[in-house]
């Protein structure tokens, strides 16, 4: 019985799998059904019997709420215009130096995706740089490669840089200090050489071409002028200077809040409660009061509600004994040597994260590191290799980022015709390559010194 049970677990955590790679497919409402389907099966037939409020307890609400939080921020800065302020006042200071504003807008764009999601800083600043290469008569494509291909590094600089670090960060109690001081001279190396060699080997073969766009699809836009519209709203409209920086200050006051203070949900709902409260709504009475329900009318509730699933189908599988069987399973293999167990974990995550949604590949890898830690391993190069190759690997294949479909989506919307799939696949699978020997690298050095 135990066996067809595990076999059934195993089954609907596949259903999840396959749903996040049909686009057009709702993954959650399958998330929700192979959640529940599991969790029926599990608690009718587990041979060790326990009680339904394990389910409630097995999810990581700290991480729910600190999601929530978070998502809630970045709807307001959005409303805001804040993040598109920003990008426009880039553009319009180095908008006349193609190679200076290619490093200004890439490195900008990548140090943002370290403290908001990175799919948002794509839908930000693509239109951005494509409005502007336009201005200039540029080819956007070397600018869009240097963005989306560092948009995945600089998830490895902060705790709340992608989904899956902030249920890292959880688990294993990590502080924004401790990403800082043990990956940010990685991200620094790895950034830097990046832009620079699509400097030297991209960009610099662009520099002389004149570039104008011509498509039906954006002749009929030009013709409708909605997109035309919607980029002068972002580049030539100047919000509200004194809003601006009243949540530049509290953007940055929650920053300090998440390094002092390692309570992840405390700080997120104090964030999000500061950020409603400097960004009051109208009301129809004409006075302008905190409006939090106005916002979360605007959250994605998606992805908390795909963790709250994930916990819960991770619990069944810790039930039914089958994180048991795969980390001995690795126990066995595992290598004695702390380097090569390492260099290990970071190629099996980065290339499951290639041709998996990172957040189950996390999910399921979390019991593991924690079954090697107690086995007496240092946790710290572990933990680093786990963050690199689960954060890595999306630059492999395109669909194994979403930063990376949005920036081909509107490529094709706004007729880049040099940045495709094909183009993508290639420059992003070598710069993943390049990423992960660097990975390997800097544990090698890491090791050495410190272990």
């Amino acid at each position: 019985m135990i066996f067809f049970l595990q076999l059934f677990v195993i089954f609907c955590f596949i259903i999840v799998i396959i749903a996040l790679f049909r686009e057009k497919t709702d993954f959650l409402t399958y998330s929700v059904l192979a959640m529940l389907a599991a969790a029926a099966a599990t608690f009718l037939f587990s041979p060790t019997p326990f009680s339904i409020e394990e389910f409630i307890l097995a999810i990581d609400w700290p991480v729910i709420f600190f999601l929530i939080s978070v998502f809630t921020i970045v709807v307001i800065l959005e409303e805001q215009l804040i993040f598109q302020e920003i990008a426009s006042r880039i553009t319009k200071k180095f908008h006349t130096n193609t190679r200076r504003f290619f490093w200004v807008i890439c490195l900008i764009s990548t140090l943002s995706a370290a403290f908001i999601e990175d799919i948002s800083v794509a839908v930000i600043f693509i239109p951005m740089i494509i409005s502007t290469s336009e201005k200039m008569k540029i080819n956007p494509t070397p600018i869009l490669l240097g963005m989306t291909i560092c948009i995945n590094l600089a998830a490895t600089l902060t705790p709340f840089g992608s989904a899956q670090n902030i249920l890292i960060a959880s688990k294993f109690t990590l502080s924004i200090t401790w990403f800082f001081a043990s990956l940010s001279i990685y991200f620094i190396i790895a950034t830097l050489l990046t832009l620079s060699l699509l400097d030297y080997f991209v960009l610099k073969k662009h520099l002389r071409e004149i570039w104008i766009p011509h498509c039906e699809e954006y002749d009929e836009s030009l013709e409708s002028e909605h997109i035309k519209e919607h980029e002068l709203i972002i580049l030539e409209e100047p919000i509200n200077q004194k809003v601006f920086y009243r949540n530049l200050g509290t953007l940055l006051f929650f920053f300090i809040m998440l390094i002092i203070i390692p309570d992840i949900l405390f700080v997120g709902l104090l964030g999000m409660l500061l950020f409603v409260f400097v960004n009051p709504r109208r009301s129809e009475s004409g006075k302008r009061k905190p409006d939090i329900s106005y916002y979360f009318k605007k959250v994605d509730f998606k992805l908390p509600f795909f963790f709250i699933s994930l916990f819960v189908l991770v619990f069944c599988f810790e039930k039914v004994g089958l994180i048991t069987i795969i980390a001995t399973f690795v126990v066995s293999i595992a290598p004695a040597n702390i380097f090569l167990l390492s260099v290990l974990i970071l190629v099996i995550s980065s290339i499951l994260s290639a041709f998996l949604d990172n957040v189950p590949v996390t999910v399921l890898f979390i019991p593991i590191i924690q079954v090697l830690i107690s086995s007496g391993f240092s946790s710290v190069p572990l933990l680093i290799a786990f963050i690199l190759g689960i954060n890595l690997g999306g630059n492999f294949l395109p669909q194994g980022s979403a930063a990376d479909m949005m920036t081909l989506e509107l490529s094709t919307k706004y007729c880049v015709e040099g940045m495709n799939y094909k183009k993508l696949l290639k420059i992003g699978g070598l710069f993943a390559l390049l990423h992960i020997l660097l990975g390997i690298a800097y544990l090698a050095i890491i090791i050495f010194i410190f272990f």
